[in-house]
């Protein structure tokens, strides 16, 4: 009481810091970073390792298995999964939480020492999981000569956006690059008597350029330099040779010509490489929509100055843009959510001077939080939206609860001061425990694992952030402009109720009459929820939710060991496929080691017929369909899974043999499974090896040596960069290669080698044994395992979960080994899992906080017997809108139990007020529903129009805020109108039995305080 006072008293000091709030909160808004997620480093690592031409097996035995052990040793490294592959191996680790930063540079080293020591390596790479990216523009050039437009590239596109101060690097793939070829005809060097390796060595001498010492004795001691590099084609052509029967022209025995070199480009667009693709990066003193505006701009001066010809630069994708549509999106549901607040103001209290102090609290409010995310270091992205978006309904509540409860104090005839001190006082503390209540439920989220965990701290602060500062200008704000400003008119006499409040007051009082009827409204309520619990299993789930607007990602992930052609063949039928998709506007193919990365931009704005989830599914449904014709190991919906295929089981065991039989086994289970498609293990498919086996006998009676014979093997495959050569200041390499390719068994064992006896086939001396060899060999804390994968069609990852786990639970592995669900199954398990702890922490929290408030045990209880209910509308929203219950929906579920309890707590604290000033449990109950009817469908109306926009938003933000906003809707509206009937039910049938008033005294003194709240 004494602090509002002080605030009546300091109504100027309040109007200057809210002149500073509001230029405070405007100059943060220009300040704050927009980018689509915060930098974020997870608790977690990868190790990828390119070895020399190695079978997975020996991958496994000389470098993964060693490597594992070492890594499995460091203290704080939770998990290691590793897989070895045909030439390459990746390991990927979990830490404990909060110490990623600290265990990783000590990986990093471990692996750097490791590796350094391992036989075969050819290339390491380490790195730390996290959000930020190394580039955040893409573009690409085509439509035109690839001589044209690498020319432009590099002469003008990337130096011209390098010298952008916004850009830190600039990528440029799939260049035209030529090649000097020397085709050896292999016939003539037979016939000469040649070996190709003399050759070699007589095109790299006489390519040579060198310092060869320094004359000393000579003025200024001059160095003696060697040139004889090659200038031009006609030089090499001429390059004498030497033979036995003197020297012969290069052009004699080889064919000398410049070729376009074959492209080594892993991007193709609609199923072709003939484009150069253009990867940007903006420096870190700039924000992603600002690099963005600078890059778009210098494209478009580039084209009025008309250096763009005969080809196109078309932007791909910029997540910037899904960061500038959201903050768009989120600024007009302000102004909406805004709008309907002073409308549902006007429609209850009929008052323009009200409604305006509710209209200037709103960007104060707002403004306020601004500027504490920019104190707080925070930037604009995707989880901070989302957390304005769930503040945004909740910012006026509190303010629409003081003002409310000063406006019927005012209309029962109190002096302006003492209306708003009295009046204040009466909801203070309620409002401060709904704030409170509210924040608590925040609180566990910290509990969340891994990095969803770490998004939802961030997630949560800013939520909290949001509520206090709408409490804050509550309590100083509201009250300084009421006082005067706020005119309204005295009720005289008793003031006419309306017919809905008289039959709302009917209804109470008949359900509070009697504990048997409190007990019968109970048991309704109850069945309503037993009844919504049947619904969940027609409720679509998944883990996130799609956050980009008409555009998707697909990866596909190929099987070990395919050649560059039926990689080329796989990407044309892709482009095939995805071209007979309606809405479907282009695609691009990133090859990142054997998983294509297929980007998929949809038709936007008039152009589109269809909308993005069928065209989706029907992405998804063309791109599996491939499975069945080429080596594809799955296909996965990168954007709205866990990354990996919604379905995977590991089952984990020693032998080798063992684990493919019972994964066989356990996939004929899958199979009779409705909605689960592509079902493959990590072993089901091998490759073959051909074994080169030596005929010992008939190599020594020819005089020939083993590494003679591998010698000749490994010529029959030449194809090798001999050196490089500079040609019209350009430099493109040498390259030796056969005229003719050796690609069958039979070619090769019909070539011949030189003996002492003449020419003869290499299958005199040697043959071949073909062996089948794994593609990968998986294991998890160095126990082996095979990993069944899936993945899903007309179905929802909660449904496919629980019918998995029914066929876990009924399939019987041999003894020490284990079936386990991973990917998906396991993180949405887990996730629902923590979810389900949090939401058990959160609700002790309420209960303490209410409990601290009310002093009492039990009144907490009561207020929280609504919760339920609000799970029923939560439950009957998404199954009648069918959205997905996912973290973001789930997020919605936790906020609303906050919101949904603040009306609650209204009820009852009003209740207790009257209850201590001697009124009757059923009298009290039924004058603080008539009291407080008011303030709750004013906030609950002003909360659910805040999230209206939301639920019915389109593009990127109705892709992820939608099913939280639709949770948020259905559940407070129908919570709020069981809270007014509920609640007295509950709070009835808890309390004992009322000692009768006999002093006639005291209930005339109830009777005039119940006038004066009325």
């Amino acid at each position: 009481m004494q602090m509002m006072k002080f605030i009546m008293n300091r109504k100027i000091l309040v109007s200057l810091l809210t002149v500073l709030i509001i230029f405070l909160g405007a100059y943060s808004i220009t300040k704050l970073d927009r980018e689509l997620f915060p930098d974020v480093t997870m608790d977690g690592a990868y190790v990828d390792i390119r070895t020399e031409d190695m079978q997975a097996a020996d991958v496994e035995r000389t470098i993964t298995t060693p490597l594992e052990q070492k890594l499995m040793a460091i203290e704080g490294v939770e998990k290691v999964e590793s897989t070895s592959y045909v030439g390459s191996a990746s390991f990927f680790m979990n830490f404990e939480k909060g110490k990623g930063d600290d265990i990783y540079k000590e990986v990093e080293s471990l692996v750097a020492s490791e590796t350094a020591t391992l036989p075969n390596i050819h290339h390491t790479e380490t790195g730390q999981y996290g959000t930020q990216q190394n580039y955040e523009y893409f573009m690409d050039l085509s439509g035109g000569d690839m001589e044209t437009m690498s020319s432009f590239a590099t002469t003008i596109l990337e130096p011209r956006l390098e010298a952008l101060k916004e850009v830190r690097d600039v990528s440029l793939t799939g260049l035209f690059e030529q090649e000097l070829s020397v085709s050896f005809d292999q016939k003539e060097l037979t016939a000469q008597g040649i070996d190709v390796t003399q050759v070699i060595s007589t095109i790299e001498q006489a390519n040579k350029e060198a310092t060869l010492g320094t004359l000393e004795g000579e003025e200024q001691s001059p160095s003696l330099r060697w040139n004889t590099t090659l200038q031009s084609v006609e030089e090499v052509k001429q390059l004498e040779i030497p033979t036995e029967n003197g020297s012969i022209s290069l052009q004699d025995i080889a064919d000398v010509t410049i070729q376009p070199l074959e492209s080594s480009s892993f991007v193709w667009k609609n199923g072709t490489k003939e484009l150069v693709f253009v990867q940007v990066g903006g420096t870190s003193d700039y924000t992603q929509i600002e690099t963005a505006n600078a890059i778009r701009s210098e494209i478009n001066q580039i084209k009025e100055e008309e250096l763009v010809k005969g080809f196109q630069v078309n932007e791909i994708v910029s997540p910037a843009d899904y960061v500038e549509d959201s903050i768009n999106s989120v600024t007009k549901n302000i102004i909406i959510g805004g709008a309907i607040a002073i409308v549902v103001l006007l429609l209850f209290l009929r008052n323009v001077r009200a409604t305006f102090i509710i209209g200037l609290s709103i960007p104060t409010s707002i403004l306020l939080t601004f500027a504490t995310i920019w104190l707080l270091d925070y930037s604009l992205n995707m989880l901070t939206l989302i957390a304005l978006g769930l503040g945004i309904g909740m910012m006026v509540d509190s303010s629409i609860v003081i003002l409310e409860s000063i406006y019927r104090k005012k209309q029962d005839g109190l002096g302006n001061r003492r209306a708003v001190l009295e009046g204040t006082k009466e909801v203070a503390t309620a409002v401060i425990a709904s704030m409170l209540t509210t924040i608590v439920v925040f609180v566990p989220i910290g509990l969340l694992g891994g990095e969803m965990g770490t998004f939802m701290i961030l997630l949560s602060v800013v939520v909290a952030v949001t509520l206090v500062s709408s409490v804050i200008v509550s309590f100083t704000l509201i009250p300084s402009l009421s006082e005067k400003f706020l005119q309204v008119r005295h009720q005289k006499g008793n003031k006419k109720e309306g017919a809905l409040l008289r039959l709302y007051g009917r209804v109470v009082k008949w359900t509070v009459e009697k504990k048997r009827r409190s007990l019968a409204v109970i048991l309704i309520f109850l069945a309503l929820f037993g009844g919504s619990l049947a619904l969940i299993p027609k409720v679509p789930m998944t883990i996130m939710p799609d956050i980009y607007n008409r555009y998707s990602e697909i990866a596909i992930n190929l099987e070990s060991g395919i050649d560059p052609e039926q990689q080329e063949n796989i990407v044309k039928d892709i482009n095939e496929r995805l071209s007979t998709i309606t809405d479907v506007e282009s695609n691009y193919v990133i090859d990142n080691n054997g998983l294509l990365y297929t980007l998929i931009n949809m038709t936007k704005g008039n152009d589109i017929t269809t909308d993005q989830q069928t065209v989706k599914e029907d992405i998804l449904a063309e791109l599996r369909s491939l499975e069945k014709d080429h080596p594809i190991k799955n296909v996965q919906d990168t954007l709205s899974s866990g990354g990996g295929n919604p379905v995977q089981v590991e089952i984990t065991g020693e032998e080798f043999g063992t684990l493919k039989s019972v994964s066989n086994q356990f996939m004929e289970r899958l199979e009779t499974i409705d909605g689960i498609v592509g079902i493959h293990s990590s072993v089901e498919r091998s490759s073959l090896e051909e074994v080169v086996e030596l005929k010992e006998d008939n190599i020594q009676e020819a005089g020939l040596t083993n590494s003679q014979i591998q010698a000749s093997l490994q010529q029959s495959f030449l194809d090798t960069q001999i050196d490089d050569i500079h040609i019209q200041d350009t430099t493109i390499p040498i390259m030796a290669r056969w005229d003719q390719t050796t690609t069958t068994k039979k070619e090769l064992l019909n070539s011949t080698i030189l003996t002492q006896q003449g020419e003869k086939k290499l299958s005199d001396f040697v043959s071949f044994t073909s062996v089948p060899v794994p593609n990968e060999i998986s294991h998890v804390d160095g126990e082996r395992l095979v990993t069944i994968s899936a993945d899903i069609e007309n179905s929802d990852l909660g449904t496919i979960n629980r019918e998995v786990e029914k066929a876990i639970e009924s399939f019987n592995p041999p003894e020490e080994y284990t079936i386990t669900t991973a990917g998906d199954l396991e993180q949405q398990q887990e996730l629902f899992q923590e979810m389900l702890i949090i939401l058990g922490v959160a609700l002790f929290l309420v209960y303490l906080v209410m409990a601290v408030q009310f002093n009492h045990l039990l009144h907490p209880i009561i207020v929280m017997s609504v919760i339920p209910m609000t799970f029923v509308g939560v439950i009957v929203g998404l199954f009648a809108t069918q959205r997905e219950l996912s973290v973001m929906s789930g997020m919605g579920v936790i906020m609303l139990i906050g919101i949904v309890l603040n009306n609650a707590i209204l009820f009852i604290d009003r209740t207790n007020q009257l209850r201590n000033h001697h009124l009757p449990v059923s009298e009290a109950l039924v004058e603080a529903g008539k009291n407080r009817i008011r303030p709750i469908f004013m906030t609950s109306l002003t909360t659910a129009g805040g999230m209206l926009p939301l639920a019915l938003a389109t593009g990127t933000t109705g892709n992820y805020q939608a099913p939280m906003a639709t949770v948020i809707i259905s559940g407070i509206m129908f919570a709020t109108f069981i809270t007014l009937l509920l609640i007295p039910a509950v709070y009835r049938l808890f309390t004992r039995k009322e000692q009768k008033q006999l002093n006639e005294g005291k209930k005339q003194d109830k009777t005039e305080l119940q006038e004066s709240a009325m």
